[in-house]
């Protein structure tokens, strides 16, 4: 019954995010397969925001109707459409958001994944989840049987950073790949920067993360997954990434074949 009654409501903020709708990264996201497909909707809210709310916060957010009306996911012809339905339930989970420097990314460049130069090393083709694998750099994102794939430890692939990265990577089913990682660096370092709040400490002025991230499915009433996609694939996703200090929400989403 609590769950009827709703604590949070949320009003969209019209922004264009640079990252992905700015002429800068297009192109990218046209060879990649994720243009228009890659979609980021702002909203506020009007109440104070607790971590432990999550649950509460997520299922009021997809029961909104300015969430429901503003929110799209792709059509069975391929359209991009409102959510149009409330979520029944919603699954979420807590993604680490720590990474302040994309020195973090420096090891891709010791010459296992990638040479000095950024070019990426190539491997024989394999094939996983529609994802073809055709170098080293998707080796070590998919391939946990690879030589390559313990370059990034489990601890650092939670991190939201590595997430992003690791879907600009992969890109949706028509993906051209890049032979150099920088593109897939430039993109993603863009990407963080603009979905991501940070604060200066006065005294120290050193920098910390405010955003709290979440990753986040919800169901329809006969308990079928619907946003964001009735199909699980790595590359069907969807964040809340809230700023508990503007009460701000940011819903990142993408769906694998959507799009051009």
């Amino acid at each position: 019954m609590a769950d009827s009654i709703a604590k949070f409501s949320f009003l969209p903020i019209a922004k264009s995010f640079a990252s992905i709708e700015g002429k800068e990264n297009q192109e990218y996201f046209l060879k990649w397969s994720m243009k228009n497909s890659l979609q980021a909707k702002l909203f506020t809210f009007d109440q104070c925001f607790q971590a432990y709310e999550i649950k509460k916060f997520a299922l009021d957010f997809f029961r909104d109707p300015h969430v429901i009306s503003n929110v799209q996911v792709p059509s069975d012809s391929g359209k991009f459409v409102s959510l149009g339905n409330k979520a029944s339930s919603v699954e979420v989970q807590s993604i680490p958001c720590t990474v302040l420097t994309m020195a973090f990314f420096d090891k891709l460049l010791d010459g296992e994944i990638a040479r000095e130069s950024g070019d990426i090393k190539k491997c024989y083709d394999e094939y996983q989840e529609e994802i073809t694998i055709s170098d080293n750099l998707r080796q070590m994102l998919l391939n946990e049987d690879s030589d390559v794939y313990c370059q990034f430890n489990e601890k650092e692939r939670e991190e939201f950073l590595f997430m992003l990265f690791s879907h600009v990577c992969i890109g949706g089913r028509l993906c051209q790949f890049e032979d150099n990682v920088q593109p897939y660096l430039d993109v993603t370092k863009s990407l963080y920067k603009d979905l991501i709040s940070v604060q200066k400490n006065p005294e120290t002025k050193e920098l910390s993360i405010l955003s709290q991230v979440f990753k986040v499915t919800c169901y329809d009433d006969k308990g079928g997954s619907y946003f964001p996609s009735s199909r699980r694939h790595r590359q069907n996703f969807a964040y809340l990434i809230v700023d508990p200090l503007k009460r701000t929400v940011i819903c990142l989403s993408h769906t694998f074949g959507g799009g051009f």
